[in-house]
Formats: C-alpha cells, sequence, structure tokens
C-alpha cells in the first residue's frame, strides 16, 4: 500500500502481496456451500419423500407435518443464527455448521419412526437451508459492494447446480442402494466439502486483510476516520439497528417476497411428482423437471445479478413474483402436456432472482452492520412460509381429493406480494456506524 496514501482515506488498490483479491475465494466457498445445502433444501428432500414413507409406513400428510415442525424449528433458530455470524463471523460459524449438517444425514440414515424423521428434519432444515446458505450469504455481503448483485448470483449458481444436480444423484443412490445409505452418503460429503474449506480458508472481512470490499478494481471507499491503534485491524461497518428495521413498514413489505416464495415454491416442488401426475406427467419427467428448474435459474443468474447493480430490487423481485404466479396458474389448468417445460422454466426464472435480488436488498436498505441479523430475521420468515408450504396442497388432497383449493390460493398469493413490493420506498432513517 502507497505510504503516501493521506489517513482516513480508504485506498481502492489491493496490498503488493496479494496479487489475487481474496474476496473470490470467499466467493468460491460461499458458492460451494449453496451448493452442499442440498440435504436440507427441498429438492433433495423430495426424491426421499415416497421410499421413505413406504418404509416407515407414514402417512403424506404426517409426513410433510413432520417436514413442517423441523423448518419451524429452524426457522425461529435462524436470528439467532445470523446474530452469531454478525459477532463471530463466518470464519467460526461455517465450519461447525458443516460438522453438525453432516451428523443430521447420518441421524436421517437411522431414522425408524415419525420421531426420528421429525429431529432429522429438524437438525437438516436448521443447519442446510438455514444456517449454511445465511452463512455463505453474509460472507458474500462482506467481501464484495459495488459488485454484489453480481457477486451474489454467482454464489447461487451453487444452489442452481444442486437444484439440477441433487434429484438425481439422490434418485440414483436411493434406486441402486437404499435410502438409508443415500443420506449417509451426503453426510460424509458435507463433512468433505464444506467443513474442511472452510477451517482452512475462510476470512470474515476485507478489511481484516487490509482491503476494500470488492478489490482494487472497485470504485474509491467513503471517507472513514482515521484509524486508532485499537481499530487498524478493525473495520467500519454502517447499517440500521435491528429493532429500527422492525419498525419500519418497507421491511414488513418486503418480507411478503420471501414468506411468498418459501410456501408458494416449496409447496410446488415438495408435491411436485403428484402435482404433475394429476396431469399424467411421469415421475421420470417431474424430477427431470426439477434439473430443467436449476438449468433456466443457472443460465440466468448472472444476467439476474447485473440487472440487481442496476436496478432498483423491489421491480425485480415484482417480476419474480408474476414468474411465479404464472407457473402456479399453469399447474391449475395444463391444456397441452409441453406446457410443463414452460412451468420449469418460469420457476427457473423465479429462483434466479430470488438468488441475487432477494438476497441483496436487505443490505441495499439498511447496511452491512447487522445483516446477519436482519437478513436471518428474513429468511426465518421464508423458512416459516416453507414449513407451511407442503401442508395445504396435503390438506386439499387428503380433504377435498384435489389440489386446487390450495392452488388457487397460491395464485393469489404472488400477486398480493407483487402489489406490496411496488409501493416499497428508500427508508429514510439514518444509519449506524460502527467500528469493529
Amino acid at each position: 500500500m502507497n505510504s503516501a496514501t493521506p489517513a482516513g482515506i480508504a485506498t481502492s488498490r489491493r496490498p503488493e502481496k496479494y496479487r489475487f483479491y481474496p474476496g473470490w475465494t470467499m466467493l468460491g466457498i460461499a458458492a460451494l456451500a449453496n451448493y452442499m445445502s442440498a440435504p436440507g433444501q427441498s429438492h433433495s428432500v423430495a426424491a426421499f419423500k415416497e421410499p421413505m414413507r413406504e418404509s416407515l409406513g407414514i402417512t403424506e400428510t404426517n409426513y410433510s407435518l413432520a417436514y413442517g415442525i423441523g423448518t419451524l424449528i429452524s426457522g425461529l433458530l435462524l436470528p439467532i443464527t445470523g446474530r452469531l455470524l454478525d459477532r463471530f463471523g463466518a470464519r467460526r460459524v461455517l465450519p461447525v455448521v458443516g460438522l453438525l449438517l453432516g451428523a443430521g444425514c447420518l441421524m436421517m440414515s437411522q431414522a425408524t419412526n415419525l420421531q426420528g424423521v421429525i429431529i432429522g428434519f429438524s437438525l437438516i432444515r436448521i443447519l442446510g437451508q438455514g444456517a449454511l446458505c445465511l452463512a455463505a450469504m453474509w460472507l458474500v455481503g462482506e467481501w464484495f459492494e459495488q459488485r454484489r448483485g453480481f457477486a451474489t448470483a454467482i454464489a447461487g449458481l451453487g444452489g442452481s447446480i444442486s437444484v439440477m444436480c441433487f434429484p438425481l444423484i439422490n434418485g440414483y443412490l436411493i434406486s441402486h442402494y437404499n435410502w438409508q445409505t443415500a443420506w449417509a452418503v451426503l453426510g460424509i460429503g458435507v463433512w468433505v466439502t464444506v467443513t474442511v474449506p472452510s477451517l482452512l480458508l475462510v476470512r470474515d472481512r476485507p478489511e481484516e486483510l487490509g482491503l476494500s470490499p470488492d478489490g482494487f478494481d472497485s470504485q474509491p471507499a467513503r471517507s472513514k476516520p482515521a484509524p486508532s491503534s485499537e481499530t487498524t485491524n478493525s473495520s467500519v461497518l454502517e447499517g440500521w439497528e435491528t429493532r429500527d428495521v422492525l419498525r419500519d413498514v418497507n421491511f414488513w413489505k418486503l418480507l411478503s417476497i420471501p414468506v411468498t416464495s418459501g410456501l408458494v415454491g416449496t409447496g410446488l416442488v415438495f408435491h411436485q411428482v403428484s402435482l404433475l401426475g394429476s396431469h399424467d406427467v411421469s415421475v421420470h419427467w417431474a424430477l427431470g423437471l426439477l434439473s430443467l428448474q436449476a438449468l433456466m435459474s443457472t443460465l440466468a443468474a448472472l444476467g439476474s445479478g447485473w440487472l440487481a447493480d442496476r436496478w432498483e430490487c423491489r421491480y425485480l423481485l415484482c417480476v419474480a413474483m408474476v414468474f411465479l404466479a404464472l407457473a402456479v396458474a399453469l399447474v391449475i389448468a395444463l391444456p397441452w402436456f409441453y406446457l410443463v417445460i414452460l412451468y420449469a422454466v418460469l420457476l427457473g426464472l423465479h429462483g434466479s432472482v430470488l438468488r441475487s435480488a432477494g438476497m441483496i436488498v436487505w443490505m441495499t436498505y439498511y447496511g452491512r452492520r447487522n445483516q446477519g441479523t436482519i437478513r436471518g430475521c428474513a429468511v426465518a420468515m421464508m423458512i416459516f412460509g416453507a414449513a407451511l408450504g407442503p401442508l395445504p396442497l396435503a390438506l386439499s388432497i387428503d380433504y377435498f381429493g384435489s389440489y386446487s383449493p390450495a392452488l388457487y390460493i397460491f395464485l393469489i398469493m404472488p400477486i398480493t406480494a407483487a402489489v406490496l413490493t411496488a409501493t416499497v420506498s428508500q427508508p429514510q432513517s439514518q444509519p449506524v456506524t460502527e467500528v469493529r
């Protein structure tokens, strides 16, 4: 670093010893964490549904309840996970989450009754869908600022590729071995690909290494207070207090997006085989469409991230809700068999926007200081929605003999969320600055 740089002005050049911006390594680890969150995600669990129900003698409603209970517990704990990330950083939290998620997969492989399934679902949902993904996005948010949308989209590619791969991987393991072996393989995979790299490579913030977010190619950083002996190795973080965020009406309007996406999206994916089967779509096609959905999400991801750095996130999120509403409409009335391809494309585009604009909107509005806690609250609400998602469809088929009543409710929800999000305005409160 040039010694002539004035005190109090952050340099946009990286120190000479860093010829490669470490943020790209953090980004790769975040993408890998998103990929290996699969054991706790709906697209992976869907392949286990029928084999586990038949083997353990569990009804569809009870299986959905077990999944919902585990997901609700996950949501309750997620704001605490966010607070731990803000306090201890991903360097400490991420390896622990990977270790426990692997153990949760092994516990699922040993389930012999409904109680065991509830405990197993609780662990994998808390650690997979919740903590692991939250830690990955927290890391990206700390290392990138001007290119946060694009970087978040790259990290989100891990999740998209996961949706593409894991239904087929799980299907192969279950058909050639059994569902118990499949869970055990997932657990060992998490240990190898998440826990070990996190222990060796993760660093929490660029400021710890004397760098700025985005690396030397980023725009010049904001002026900062001259460092003292106590703050030389600390980072200056701006953002809202959590209590002020919870009082902001815009926060609650924006929450309609993750709640709707969690409830409707999870319900559709969880029951995809049965929903499409009601239109004479085979199991092979239904599972294959999950891969097509992931492919579309992957192809559109970088474009969504690029747009998220240039357009207002609220407008992109409204577009995502339109995609979701159209997908539900296709499930309700599928006039032509091959329109199931359009259904998968729409869900893929919806997921693409959610993995970019849906992730950075919280930092765009409320800053870095408490991003883990704020995003944890938002993701918790998404998880609550996801916990309820399978139940309306299960109850609808059990009590009415048709998925249609629940699907009409699913159609109304994204339309309502789009209207609420369109009315969001930029918050006016002044952020709080904290030196760490």
